[in-house]
């Protein structure tokens, strides 16, 4: 690990203070009673958050912890997303819904992964997306299976079915809210584990030096596609939690333009901080609803706004709290 990232790996250390913990039970808290305090809008504005932000753990995990810059991530989310759909319109089981879809997201990220870490930097993304865009045209053209420029339309949120114990409802919006919150808490703790266990270490390795990796024994591409995988599994967990709350599915989410969010979002929050891409996640969509709200040309303002953003804070709007560590130490 190089000298900068194991200052910020140390101030975030030290930043998990009883303080800190007590705020992030507090936050965690108020997560799940915000059902009970507020209308729809700002429940499904949460809900778009924390699938930004599943979406996102995944994504900085290649470019955070591997050193890998993927452009193609979109191509797993519309795997989840599809697979989702699909099963549900087969079968209304919202977990094996869910399931699914994560699991076509992990097989078309290892079999796409095996092909795309044999090469890094400028090469691998070029790569990322070129197979990002191909999973685009055929959400595109396989009419029969994904319903063309029609997507696919009148996905059930179908009910939690836990055979033999108990079937739960989640049809009003702020009950499946409860399921998003659950799921996206999880996926959230599991990465936390995952990049402190020795697998995480291995991959900050390669990242920080791929030579003196390989000298030491370690297998790199291996642990490359360990962890695009992972970023894949990731991606299509975020993607199989949209059509239940859409109702539909559509080709556009598997456009190189929604790989750009989960890159803005890890920009926005920081890539060297592991709460980053969360914190970037709350920022790009608090952002877009407020500009959205005063003209149709929102996207211009917003590029420069995360422009401004990005260079005034390199590091990411989490380095703010980490110089504050540093500071305080």
């Amino acid at each position: 690990m190089t000298m900068m990232s194991e200052r910020h790996e140390s101030a975030m250390t030290r930043g998990m203070s009883p303080r800190i913990t007590v705020l992030l039970v507090l936050l965690v808290l108020a997560l799940f009673l915000l059902p009970w305090i507020a209308g729809r809008y700002p429940i499904y504005l949460a809900m778009q958050i924390l699938i930004l932000a599943v979406f996102s753990l995944g994504f900085n995990l290649l470019l955070g912890y591997t050193g890998l810059l993927s452009f193609g991530q979109a191509g797993f989310f519309a795997v989840g997303a599809y697979g989702c759909g699909k099963i549900l319109l087969a079968v209304p089981n919202l977990l094996l819904g869910i399931a699914g879809g994560v699991a076509a997201a992990g097989v078309a990220a290892l079999l796409l992964g095996i092909l795309s870490v044999r090469h890094t930097r400028i090469y691998f993304s070029m790569l990322t997306l070129a197979f990002g865009m191909m999973i685009y045209s055929i959400a595109w053209k396989w009419r029969d299976f994904t319903g063309g420029d029609d997507g696919l339309v009148g996905i059930p949120r179908a009910a939690l079915e836990f055979p033999g114990l108990a079937s739960i409802s989640v049809s009003a919006i702020d009950r499946y809210y409860y399921v998003v919150l659950v799921l996206s808490l999880l996926a959230i703790v599991a990465m936390y584990r995952l990049v402190r266990s020795p697998l995480g270490l291995t991959l900050q390795a390669i990242r920080d030096s791929e030579s003196r990796a390989e000298f030491a024994g370690v297998p790199v591409r291996k642990y490359r596609l360990v962890a695009f995988t992972i970023a894949g599994l990731y991606a299509g967990l975020a993607g199989a939690l949209l059509p239940p709350l859409e109702n539909t599915v559509t080709p556009p989410i598997a456009h190189w333009s929604t790989s750009a969010e989960p890159v803005l979002a890890t920009l926005l929050g920081g890539v060297h901080a592991f709460a980053g891409p969360i914190v970037g996640s709350v920022l790009f969509f608090v952002i877009k609803d407020v500009i959205v709200r005063f003209t149709e040309y929102w996207l211009i303002v917003f590029g420069v706004i995360v422009v401004a953003l990005v260079m005034r804070f390199p590091e990411g709007v989490m380095s703010i709290f980490a110089k504050r560590s540093d500071g305080a130490s």
